[in-house]
């Protein structure tokens, strides 16, 4: 069996590699890397799309992302070779690591271990590296946390890891929703629920933090959710938007009393902690 990769340049890099990432999968693509340019994407030879149904993907045709494709064969037993190549862990300070199955442990505080396959979240862009940065500031012990676009649920792993108590990670996309349910059980988390869904699966439930790394648009909709959900002195922490993109987000936010506390910047993307 051998496998091609194709390489895909995208510019903006968020979200058009998210939606990228989800069109592929629909025409057969099983494993994704994500590049400081774009996006790695394989699929099993005998499974290639024809090209013309990659330049139909609705984001390669959107106005506003620039999307550019190769693509080169894969033997088969160059397929780990390529992948490890590809995935290399992340440190986040010096007490998490992030890993791919195939890394060897080290002696860190947090070891996350994530296979991302087709899932967002494995610490290499700056928007999740940033909200592990947020969390690793707090005090996570006996806390109720809500990660709403969960992906990888890497940052709900985290949040076990640290000491939270009592966990929901919730992700609308069912290949999400089934790759955290891998990783929690990979990282032998016993205090996280996965749930496929979106905003409105929450309830009346009340967390103490909830964590949101999506993008801009769906942040805007779902923050008076966010609010209603939040115990009177929890936490709100945002990111998946641009720094331009920040003053609109905390005048959303000063709607429902929560204000602007801390903020990261990395390559003009923004995580930030509001509170009540």
């Amino acid at each position: 069996m051998s496998y091609l990769e194709y390489r895909f340049l995208v510019r903006p890099l968020q979200p058009a590699s998210d939606m990228l990432m989800a069109e592929l999968g629909e025409l057969g693509f099983e494993s994704f890397v994500e590049t400081d340019n774009g996006v790695l994407a394989y699929v099993q030879t005998d499974q290639s799309p024809h090209e013309t149904d990659i330049d139909s993907l609705f984001v390669a045709q959107h106005p506003d992302f620039e999307i550019s494709w190769s693509f080169t064969k894969v033997e088969q037993q160059n397929w780990n070779a390529e992948w490890e190549k590809n995935f290399h862990p992340i440190s986040v300070g010096n007490r998490c690591r992030i890993r791919a199955p195939f890394h060897p442990h080290e002696n860190v505080e947090f070891d996350i271990v994530i296979e991302p396959k087709m899932s967002f979240g494995t610490g290499h862009h700056e928007t999740t590296r940033m909200m592990l940065q947020l969390l690793l500031d707090e005090n996570m012990a006996g806390k109720k946390v809500l990660d709403m676009g969960s992906g990888t649920g890497v940052l709900a792993i985290l949040t076990e890891m640290m000491g939270a108590d009592n966990i929901m990670a919730v992700d609308i996309d069912v290949w999400c929703f089934e790759n955290a349910r891998e990783n929690v059980e990979r990282n032998q988390c016993k205090k996280i629920q996965v749930v496929q869904g979106d905003a409105h699966v929450l309830g009346n439930e009340k967390y103490d933090l909830i964590i949101a790394n999506i993008n801009r648009n769906i942040l805007l909709k779902d923050i008076p959710i966010y609010a209603s959900c939040l115990k009177k002195a929890g936490d709100l922490f945002l990111s998946g938007f641009y720094l331009n993109d920040l003053d609109m987000i905390s005048a959303k936010c000063g709607e429902f009393n929560l204000k602007l506390e801390k903020k990261i910047v990395e390559n003009d993307w923004v995580a930030v902690k509001y509170v009540h």
